[in-house]
């Protein structure tokens, strides 16, 4: 049984959530937030993508991914993520990544432990339920960004 399958089915099926999200979005919804929330919805669509290739190459060790988190780096939404044009496309790469990853994983692989700053020591299953987790969580935030915010 090659688990790998699994794992991409599931990823893809909970990115579903954002990328219904992603199809309604228009450019001038990028910058608009809730209230007093400090991130933009185009900065939290940046953020998944600067995340997930963080993920791969960390979490995953794909050594031979460049990434420059930029939303990690700087901390806060600095207003410069408005082109949609280019955020699909990173969240795309983002999410190549993370299959052609998903793929390389022997079944063995996904009982071997990994540890991270931010979650510790789990499994590679374990983790993976972070990162799909993390992004449903963002795709809802951008779902209420985009019908309420300003």
């Amino acid at each position: 049984m090659d688990c790998s399958l699994y794992f991409a089915a599931s990823y893809l099926e909970a990115r579903t959530r954002l990328q219904v999200v992603i199809d309604d979005i228009k450019p001038e919804d990028l910058q608009k937030r809730v209230g007093s929330s400090p991130n933009s919805l185009g900065f939290l669509l940046r953020h998944i993508g600067d995340v997930e290739l963080l993920f791969a190459k960390n979490v995953f060790k794909e050594e031979s991914l460049h990434v420059k988190a930029q939303t990690l780096i700087d901390g806060k939404d600095n207003g410069e993520w408005i082109s949609l044009t280019e955020l699909i496309n990173y969240l795309s790469h983002s999410s190549e990544e993370i299959l052609k990853v998903i793929s390389k994983q022997k079944s063995a692989a996904w009982t071997i432990n990994v540890t991270t700053k931010e979650f510790g020591t789990k499994t590679l299953a374990e983790a993976f339920g972070r990162i799909v987790s993390h992004t449903a969580y963002h795709a809802g935030q951008i779902a209420l960004i985009k019908k309420y915010g300003v």
